[in-house]
Order: C-alpha cells, then structure tokens, then sequence
C-alpha cells in the first residue's frame, strides 16, 4: 500500500484499533498463516517483531519480513518493523515502532528525520516524561504499557494498567495511544475506556489456535468500546 504524504493523527488513530506484534517464536502456527487469519479476523495494523528463543537472523529475518510484507501490502495493512531503522527502510515498511532503550540510544528527532513524513513512528512510553519526550520529537502514536502482566517480553517494565493511560489523557497528552501488555479480548475494552485509540496484540493471536477467532473477538470489543467513546 502507498502511504500518504503525511500521517494525520485521525488516520493513526483509525490503524492503532487492532494492532498485531508478531514474531515467530510466538506463532503457534507459521507467521504467515498467522497473520493471514487475523488479518480476516480484522487487524488495522502489523508489527514485524522478531525476538525472542529462536528469532530468526540474517538474510532469514528479511526474507520472512518479505513474506509478511507482502500479504500485508495484498490487504491494504500497514507494515511496521520493530527496534531496526535499516531493515525498516530495507523492507519499505509503512513505519517503525521503538522502544525506550532505542528511542534514547538512536535519538526520536533523528529518527523522525531518517525516516521521513510519510513513514508512521511509534514510541513505548512508560511515564508521563518519556510520552512528553516523545510527543515532542516528533512520534506519531504512543505504545503504552504494559498493560496487564505479559510473558511476551522479557524485558518488560512493571506493569501499569490501563489507569497510566487516563494519566497521560490527563497531562493533556493527546496523541494517538495504542495500549500494550497481556490484552486479551475480555480485557481490551478497559484499556479503550481508559483513553487507547486501540490495543496491541501478540501471544493472544500468535499464540491461539485458532489467530482468526481470537483477534475477531479483539477486534469486536474493541470496536463496541470506541463506540461507546464516540471514537467510531
């Protein structure tokens, strides 16, 4: 898909609804397979996050990343890589997400400039400092978490809650928000009600045996939620 000049914030918001992070030490079936299937299932928007046992490497990890592309470009979803700037451009991703660590190390002004207007750039935020920072250097969506206790990041910060979102909707921080961390279908509508655009996904699809269900389920609550918020 072509992206447009620039994203408006109402576009993002729209793409944040159902967002899948996805890499295959989590897929239960073939990443491809997987993605095929929420992709009927309803997701707005793909992550390409390979980490993890067993991440794949090399010329492995872009020709998977190829793959994923492609069937995302054939449904109209924006592709975005996680954390690598070089195989975001090599791949001609719609975007990049980075975290904290490489939102500090590489700089979000800097990153902003490499990659130009028309590419999306998501920032994890975990506190009010670092969503102001990123707000100001030029992010285009929040990923904030996590939400709910999660095994799919080792690494991951204390968990939040979806109370850190109505904070930062309170510091007057209105940025497009995707909130991330544990969502599951029963618990995805709180995190809308608390002030997300729309919920990040990864075990609960990659990791379902049937990913098409499970992310329809996601996508259904969280549609009624952003109903409820006048957000539809």
């Amino acid at each position: 898909m072509q992206a447009p000049a620039g994203w408006l914030p109402e576009a993002v918001s729209a793409r944040l609804k159902l967002y899948l992070v996805l890499g295959s030490p989590f897929c239960r079936h073939s990443p491809e397979e997987v993605l095929q299937a929420a992709i009927r299932g309803g997701i707005t928007l793909f992550q390409y996050r390979e980490k993890g046992n067993g991440a794949l490497t090399g010329n492995k990890l872009v020709e998977l990343g190829r793959r994923l592309r492609f069937i995302c470009r054939e449904n109209g979803i924006p592709f975005i890589v996680n954390d690598d700037l070089e195989l975001a451009l090599e791949l001609d991703a719609e975007g990049l997400h980075v975290g904290q660590e490489d939102a500090e190390k590489a700089g979000v002004a800097e990153l902003r400039c490499r990659l130009g207007p028309s590419r999306i750039l998501g920032v994890s935020a975990h506190n009010v400092e670092e969503a102001k920072a990123a707000v100001r250097d030029g992010a285009d969506y929040l990923g904030v978490g996590p939400m709910y206790t999660t095994s799919s990041k080792t690494d991951a910060c204390e968990v939040q809650g979806p109370s850190l979102i109505r904070r930062l909707r309170g510091e007057g921080i209105f940025m497009p928000i995707v909130g991330i961390g544990g969502i599951t279908a029963s618990r995805s509508g709180d995190v809308i009600r608390a002030g997300a655009d729309g919920v990040a996904v990864i075990s609960s699809i990659t990791g379902s045996a049937d990913p098409e269900k499970e992310a329809g389920q996601i996508h259904e609550m969280v549609h009624q939620a952003r109903g409820h918020a006048g957000m539809l």
